[in-house]
């Protein structure tokens, strides 16, 4: 990694190396702009350190760990089933520690300079950058902010990395809990409760919301609540955690829901109650920038309204999610090149969550798309009617597409069940190209797949389901 630059002017300084700042870097060096991208920790993120990929690797542990209990199904013996939790953190952390590796590599490869430090804007186009060695004075006809976002904490909810956790703390846990309360019910929240309650802590999950997982499609959120209280969960809807009593090694924790505050003990609690931009310290007041809620206020295609500054990924807003942060990313590094990129569309940036059963969704839900007028069909296919599902052992699950009756424009996909967040890409792709229920109710799905759910949900929206 360059600790001095060679130069102290380029085309292009990036803010921030998670998915949306690193990829921003290399595209813009691959047409051929200078580069230089500013990393305060680590290259790569939270999202590869701290957020999407170690957390996917503790699933992993999880499910095999979950496997490993059903061989009896599948004809199989296994004795002295157990787990290791340091063994499991450090495969993740190995995994995290390959991949930011890999980025250096990447950026090196493409030609970015990349700096390890902390920036501040100084005025348009200049950025000054505190490191280890001092500090330097860097000039850019355009700076992109990528500096991503951070666990929100509530008064008196704060973490304290003992008793009560943020996703940092859960990911390296001091210990496995035995009572364990996760507050929030978002991606976060229910991916961390999935991971421990399959690990054998007794989970309890509180959401302020009407149902778990919120921004998802009622029906998906209730068939997935269903198969967390199945295994073992106890979801409390409507409910809020008032205030927080830490003793020595407990918490007891003052829930309120119907009006009514009662007391619960737990030994651990993660807070999972949604992020806030890291908008701090960047001189972003004195430029002018709108800041919103602690996240950038930009127009479709990124710009802040500041000439030669834009914002991409969680610092820019909703949705928080790592592919919509890359994808902007690209799209401003080819504007700044001169290109004319289709701005990125939230709507069809797909969402996924990698909790037991798994959920992904794209597009409107059934409620939303009523909301906004639309006369829709609905189809729906369970995984109990595929043979694959039921091959795999995997036989609960529900595939959900939502299309306008008038133009058959699929509007909207939702989806619970075993590798989902794999499945979703098909709808993405059809949105994409703007396909109908012919062009998809025409498309031969391979057989035996999981994916000829998804035609079958597609033929059931105008009554023509086969095999269910």
């Amino acid at each position: 990694m360059a600790q001095a630059p060679s130069s102290t002017r380029f085309d292009v300084i990036v803010i921030g190396a998670g998915p949306g700042g690193y990829v921003a870097a290399i595209r813009a060096a691959q047409l051929g702009l200078s580069v230089a991208v500013i990393e305060r920790e680590h290259m790569g993120g939270i999202c590869l350190n701290w957020g999407c990929i170690p957390t996917k690797a503790m699933l992993r542990s999880a499910e095999v760990f979950h496997l490993m209990h059903r061989a009896g199904e599948f004809g199989l013996s296994a004795g002295s089933i157990g787990y290791d939790l340091d063994a499991v953190v450090k495969r993740s952390r190995g995994v995290a520690k390959q991949l930011s590796s890999g980025v250096s590599h990447l950026l090196k490869k493409n030609k970015v300079t990349a700096i390890l430090g902390n920036a501040t804007l100084t005025g348009a186009g200049r950025v000054e950058v505190t490191t280890d060695s001092g500090v330097q004075q860097l000039t850019g006809d355009n700076v992109i902010l990528a500096t991503g976002a951070r666990a929100r904490e509530l008064p008196g909810l704060e973490a304290d990395g003992d008793l009560v956790w943020t996703y940092k703390h859960a990911l390296m846990p001091p210990r496995m809990p035995k009572k364990l309360l996760v507050i929030g019910s978002g991606a976060i929240g229910i991916e961390f409760a999935s991971f421990y309650n399959t690990l054998g802590a007794d989970t309890t999950v509180v959401e302020v919301m009407d149902r778990i997982l919120p921004v998802e499609d009622a029906e998906i959120s209730t068939f997935a609540k269903k198969a967390f209280v199945k295994q073992g969960m106890t979801i409390l809807e409507q409910a809020m955690v008032k205030q927080l009593d830490r003793g020595q090694g407990q918490v007891t924790a003052h829930i309120e829901q119907g009006g009514a505050v009662t007391q619960h003990v737990f030994d651990t609690v993660i807070s999972a109650v949604g992020i806030v931009g890291n908008t701090e310290g960047l001189g972003l007041e004195q430029l002018g920038v709108t800041v919103d809620r602690t996240h950038v206020v930009t127009d479709e295609y990124c710009r802040t309204g500041v000439a030669g500054l834009w914002a991409i990924g969680d610092i820019a807003g909703a949705p928080w999610l790592a592919h919509k942060a890359s994808h902007e990313g690209v799209m401003v590094a080819e504007m700044i090149a001169g290109g004319t990129p289709h701005p990125v569309k939230p709507d069809s940036i797909a969402g996924c969550t990698y909790c037991q059963p798994q959920v992904a969704s794209v597009g409107l839900t059934e409620a939303q798309a009523r909301d906004q007028g639309y006369d829709i069909r609905v189809g729906r296919f369970p995984f109990i009617g595929n043979g694959k599902a039921i091959a795999l052992g995997e036989p609960e699950g529900l595939i959900k597409t939502v299309f306008d009756t008038s133009t058959g424009a699929l509007l909207g996909a939702h989806m619970v069940g075993a590798e989902v967040t794999e499945l979703i890409q098909g709808y993405v792709v059809g949105r994409q190209l703007e396909t109908t229920e012919e062009d998809l109710m025409q498309t031969v799905f391979p057989h035996p797949t999981l994916s000829e759910m998804m035609h079958e949900s597609v033929l059931d929206a105008w009554g023509r389901a086969i095999h269910f």
